[in-house]
């Protein structure tokens, strides 16, 4: 071994020699103290729990380990635990709060507490608290004296924890894997709900002389950072999955994204009634995104009011099928308008605009006697919802919900639709118009031929417009229907297959003796439909919109009244030109 290398290894000798025994004695130490402080440590520590939340909570745990060279401790076997007699107190002197949280979690990690700057300034630091997988379970009970309060405790935790230390900040409170319970007891019985996979992260906690009043922080929070993975809902007739691939929350800027949300349907289309137990529209619902902006998490904190000023949704289709192969539960389908539905929510919601980004709808339908189903679709639909709200306060500011859509009728032909929803009419009253232009008619052949067995051979729709006043029972309005060049031929099912076969002589009377082949006509005459259509009563909101339509633009294309009645007359003369016909040739095979 040369000079230099015996050189070396003497310096780290008497670097290990004068090391060991302090590292020696610094264990020693540092278990003295966790051994000798424990006690104390544990009972301050609930001390400070109750006093700090005026004697709500109180905190238990088996044991608590400290290492007073790395800053580190844990906890375990915690609970925090409310105290129902002191809520009770706390209520009657209007100083309750709307949730009670009840926690438990098998261990608590405190990560850097800083044991010297605890020592020198009595202030306690902590790097990180870290709870994993803990099981929360949230009350809530709307009290009235919290009506519209700020998000800062009510009293300031400083003056409670001001004997024991001159301030108390964490720099991130991190809720890995949380088993979350919500219970909603405002109504006549409790509601609970549940999440799982859920993680939340506190940031900055801090108890000193200002952080109570300190405008910028939320109940002394700078921000509360919330994410969930792979969520995976069944719904409670098993008959869907609700699914989100990720979910990300941030209180500061009171952002909410959600990527690939999805529905989907737990059965086939066909199979989808049978496995409800009556006729059941189905639906399978996929957004790319889903993002919400200006959210009061505040407000959503102490009321589970969700207030946000605009949301979007983005890339993705809504598609709906309705089978009436097994009979419905035939009862009436009231309140199931859009305003309705949202009126009926069990929360309070609001969402100031609604912007749709290339969502593609679908309504689909199966024909029994056709054997066939037959589809609408409204393509790349884009467009605006205003005033989204079930709030009486925005209510009674705005009572009405736009809704301002353009969309690709069945991919091709150019929509427009607006629609009005009057929120506190009781009828479900509401209003819509729009223009559809530029189609070519044989494109609906998709839903014609399947469910009405009309085949449009020619046709192209020039404009499309439509203005209605509607509620639960009647739609009234006006339909003018630019056409030009319709032919159409009438089809039946064929006896031995599936297949939809032409009615010669029906087709031939439809396009010589009902349909207008164009409008204007070749006179330069218009017809302009006057639509006045009763709802049946189990009829959905989107069969009531297109056959109030449609009731127009037969009007338009000639199946008016007087029409069907000189039509139903040369069918029932045909039909005795042909039953004579019949007798005759029965007589000469008599004769003969």
């Amino acid at each position: 071994m040369s000079d230099h290398a015996h050189k070396n290894f003497r310096i780290v000798k008497y670097i290990a020699a004068i090391l060991l025994p302090v590292s020696i004695f610094a264990t020693a130490l540092s278990w003295y103290y966790s051994e000798k402080l424990r006690p104390v440590i544990t009972q301050e520590l609930k001390d400070l729990v109750f006093t700090a939340t005026d004697s709500l909570y109180h905190v238990e745990f088996s044991t608590i380990r400290t290492n007073w060279i790395t800053g580190n401790a844990s906890l375990y076997d915690v609970n925090i635990i409310p105290d129902s007699l002191a809520l009770k107190r706390l209520n009657a002197r209007a100083a309750g709060p709307n949730n009670i949280y009840s926690i438990r979690v098998k261990r608590v990690m405190i990560r850097g507490f800083h044991p010297f700057t605890l020592y020198r300034k009595n202030k306690l630091q902590i790097d990180e608290l870290l709870l994993l997988r803990p099981d929360i379970t949230m009350v809530n009970k709307q009290q009235p004296y919290n009506e519209g309060k700020p998000p800062r405790p009510r009293y300031n935790p400083y003056d409670y924890i001001s004997k024991y230390l001159a301030e108390l900040q964490v720099n991130n409170i991190n809720l890995r894997d949380i088993k979350f319970k919500y219970i909603n007891n405002n109504g006549e019985k409790p509601v609970a709900d549940s999440l799982s996979n859920l993680n939340i992260t506190l940031k900055d906690w801090l108890i000193d002389p200002k952080s109570a009043e300190d405008p910028k922080r939320l109940y002394l929070l700078k921000d509360v950072v919330l994410s969930m993975n792979d969520y995976v809902y069944r719904s409670p007739d098993s008959l869907y999955h609700i699914k989100m691939n990720k979910l990300d929350f941030r209180a500061s800027t009171g952002r909410l994204k959600i990527r690939q949300f999805t529905v989907v349907p737990q059965h086939p289309e066909m199979d989808f009634s049978k496995a409800a137990g009556y006729a059941k529209d189905r639906f399978n619902i996929s957004f790319n995104e889903i993002s919400l902006g200006g959210i009061d998490f505040p407000l959503y904190i102490s009321t589970q009011e969700l207030f946000a000023k605009d949301m979007q949704i983005n890339n993705g289709f809504v598609a709906v099928f309705s089978s009436n192969v097994i009979p419905g539960k035939g009862l009436p389908k009231s309140g199931q308008f859009p305003h309705q539905l949202l009126q009926n929510l069990s929360g309070t919601v609001t969402v100031q605009k609604l912007h749709l980004n290339d969502i593609d709808f679908s309504y689909s339908a199966y024909n029994r006697r056709s054997k066939q189903k037959g589809s609408i679709t409204f393509n790349k639909t884009s467009g605006t919802i205003s005033n989204l709200t079930n709030a009486p306060k925005y209510k009674a500011l705005n009572p009405v919900m736009t809704a301002k859509l353009q969309s690709r009728f069945m991919g091709k032909g150019a929509l427009d639709v607006d629609f009005k929803f009057h929120l506190s009419a009781k009828n479900g009253f509401f209003n819509y118009k729009g223009r559809l232009r530029n189609m070519d008619g044989r494109l609906l052949n998709k839903i014609t031929r399947p469910v009405a067995m009309l085949q449009i051979k020619s046709g192209f729709i020039d404009e499309l417009r439509f203005d209605i006043r509607a509620n639960e029972s009647l739609a009234l309005g006006t339909l003018d229907f630019r056409y030009h060049n319709l032919g159409v031929r009438l089809l039946e099912p064929a006896e031995d297959s599936d297949r939809l076969v032409r009615k010669g002589f029906m087709s031939f009377l439809a396009n010589n003796l009902i349909i207008n082949s164009g409008n204007p006509d070749r006179e330069g005459k218009f017809v302009s439909a006057k639509i006045n259509y009763q709802r049946p009563a189990k009829a959905s909101f989107f069969s009531f919109i297109h056959k109030s339509l449609f009731q127009g633009i037969r009007h338009s294309i000639g199946f008016t009244v007087e029409k069907e009645k000189e039509i139903k007359a040369q069918i029932e003369k045909f039909e005795k030109m042909k039953a004579d016909r019949e007798q005759r040739r029965e007589n000469r095979r008599k004769r003969n």
